[in-house]
């Protein structure tokens, strides 16, 4: 059960990312507008969230509610974690998290936040199955912030800046954004030394056998891919798709990455060891590698590290140190 509801939760955030609202898309382009009329403004502040809703924050907030690990995160990055007193089922990350009360997952416990009193909500543009808890919290006059759900590096940094407005910390989501910025680029000019011939053609596998399902364009996975000068044999399909055996063994990737090595024993002898796969280049030449799906699927300040372990994974003379 465990396995099915971790690859649920990692699609229903997936689907978020292809199906999502069209007005929070224009405001996606660059830092979100009501984030930079806030700057300097000190509390009580209001902000535009990713729908569209405009939030007056009275003060700034010393009880903070996440629903998504991905704000988790960013909220901890920001240095405010020891606020954090409500988190999801799903939360791993960083260790403090297992020590604070649980709110629901997929479906929000809306009567034990209520108790909980925060300040704040941060809630997620993909958590489209809690529209009535979370009408119910802000009927109850709570801030409710809904953040974006990003589905690129750009819109990444418009979700840490704009967590960092919310919760009065802007300043220290603007360095976070700029480390990050920083590091991905050192990432792209070590990639700019493999040359065209050397390009490798990579699988990336996010559900094992029976159920395998991959992850194609408009995807953090797709952009990652990119990044490093690698090529997705899933580029051409859109979001995250289901594939049969026999297209991958057709695909035969120079590469293949799996994302599910924290809820099975072994992935990549569940790789190795299929009937009809021994011929693929990929298991051929023992390049099946298994990689935390957190790092490169939660929209948070650790999706860098996503890329460096891709990186060393796919081209390791390249990304070595």
């Amino acid at each position: 059960m465990r396995k099915i509801y971790s690859f649920m939760l990692v699609m229903g955030l997936m689907v978020g990312i292809l199906v999502g609202c069209s007005d929070a898309s224009q405001d996606r382009t660059g830092e979100n507008q009501s984030t930079k009329q806030a700057v300097n403004q000190g509390f009580p502040l209001s902000l535009q969230d990713a729908v569209g809703n405009k939030v007056t924050i009275e003060q700034k907030p010393e009880k903070i509610v996440s629903l998504i690990p991905s704000n988790t995160e960013a909220v901890f990055a920001l240095g405010s974690g020891e606020k954090v007193i409500g988190v999801s089922e799903n939360d791993n990350y960083p260790e403090e998290t297992k020590d604070i009360q649980k709110i629901g997952g997929m479906e929000i416990d809306t009567e034990m936040i209520l108790a909980l009193q925060p300040d704040i909500v941060l809630a997620h543009e993909s958590a489209h199955n809690s529209k009535e808890g979370i009408q119910q919290l802000k009927d109850a006059g709570i801030p409710v912030i809904i953040v974006n759900d990003a589905k690129s590096f750009k819109e990444v940094y418009t979700s840490i800046e704009m967590i960092g407005t919310a919760i009065g910390e802007l300043d220290k989501a603007k360095e976070i954004v700029k480390t990050m910025q920083n590091k991905l680029e050192k990432i792209k000019e070590k990639a700019k030394a493999i040359k065209s011939e050397d390009r490798k053609s990579v699988f990336v596998e996010v559900s094992p056998s029976p159920e395998i399902y991959t992850t194609g364009k408009n995807t953090f996975m797709d952009e990652m891919l990119d990044i490093i000068s690698a090529d997705n044999v899933a580029g051409e399909l859109d979001g995250w798709v289901k594939l049969d055996e026999e297209s991958m063994i057709a695909a035969n990737p120079d590469v293949i990455i799996t994302t599910y090595g924290y809820y099975t024993g072994d992935p990549v002898k569940e790789v190795t060891g299929r009937n009809g796969w021994a011929d693929i280049q990929a298991v051929k030449n023992g390049e099946v590698f298994d990689v935390h799906s957190d790092i490169v699927t939660r929209s948070g300040p650790r999706l860098i590290e996503g890329v460096e372990e891709l990186a060393k994974s796919v081209y390791p003379n390249v990304f070595k140190n």
